[in-house]
Parts: C-alpha cells; structure tokens; sequence
C-alpha cells in the first residue's frame, strides 16, 4: 500500500492468506508469500518498486502467477499453490507456483508494460522462462531445450530453454527477462 483515502484498516495474514496450512505448504514448496487483509471504505492505491500494474480479470477460472509478480487480488479470490515442474526450475524460481482462483481481479506485477499473448490448439506459443509472468486458460506447459553443440562452444543464441504452451488460454510476459538458470547456458 502506497496510499488510501477513507477509512480502511490493515493486518497481515499468515500463510499467504490460507491459514495455517498455506504457511505450511508456502514454506514447503518455497512459493513465499507476504499477504494484508485491507477492509474499509474508500480507496487503496498499490504499488512496488515502481513496476507496471497488470489487471487480470478473472470469471470463474485460474491464474497461475509467480508469487514475485502477484501484487493483490479481491478478497473473493482464493490463492494457493500449484506443481510446475521444469518451467519453475528453469526460472530458478522453484519448482511450484501460486494459483489464484474464483471471479474478481488479481493485479500482476512486470518489468515494463506485460504483453497478452493468446495461445489456441493452432497457435502454440514458445516464451522465455525469464519473461514469463502469469497464464489462464486451459493449457499444457512443455518445457523446450535448445541446446546443441554450438551452446558448449559459446556460440549459441542464449536462447537455450523455452516454455512451449499448447491448448486454449492467455499468457503474460514482460517485455524484460529475468536471470535465469536456462539463460545462463
């Protein structure tokens, strides 16, 4: 919270909001998150070391964010936890990732305005782990190498690990990259 008008009150929440279990499970899968209840009357203004503001808005379906990229969300959403495989290792960012569910707004967080890329069964989308923010939708997750000789000899494109998406859903990128594991070979 940068600011607010109104009357509003404050208190943080244990477990990234979930309880008890949510802390645990955090901890477990290493998916960290600080989480404020905000209740009140008025208006809250949200903000993070300067970094463009994302709303999604969602009707009935599932976000899955990095939890370094999830500023806030209604309080009708429900956040918890999901396995990610490859993709979060290859960001270094784990191997979990936070979901959030239900019908409201989640507002993600990227360095520079997110770009909004629609996958379909005939549009798959590769992207960049160290881009990557946030997807909805229906969609399968594959993790792509592009490692070949040339990589071990200098000479690759640093291009070495993608996400390849498959199936029917948006995806979020930044128009920056993250350092990476895969953007490190």
């Amino acid at each position: 919270m940068v600011a607010y008008e109104g009357e509003m009150s404050f208190k943080k929440m244990t477990g990234g909001g979930d309880g008890l279990r949510g802390m645990v499970t955090r901890r477990l899968t290493g998916e960290q998150m600080e989480v404020m209840e905000v209740k009140g009357r008025g208006t809250c203004y949200f903000a993070d070391r300067a970094t463009e503001i994302n709303l999604v808005t969602l009707r009935g379906e599932t976000l899955y964010v990095e939890s370094s990229n999830l500023l806030c969300t209604d309080a009708a959403l429900r956040t918890g936890t999901s396995f990610t495989g490859l993709r979060g290792a290859s960001q270094g960012t784990g191997l979990f990732t936070t979901t959030v569910e239900g019908s409201g707004q989640a507002a993600i967080m990227s360095d520079g305005q997110a770009v909004v890329l629609r996958v379909t069964p005939s549009t798959p989308l590769q992207v960049d782990p160290g881009a990557y923010i946030a997807h909805t939708g229906k969609l399968k997750q594959h993790f792509q190498s592009g490692v070949n000789f040339r990589t071990f000899i200098g000479e690759g494109s640093g291009e070495a690990f993608q996400i390849r998406f498959e199936g029917e859903g948006l995806v979020y990128v930044q128009p920056s990259e993250r350092n990476t594991i895969g953007g490190d070979v």
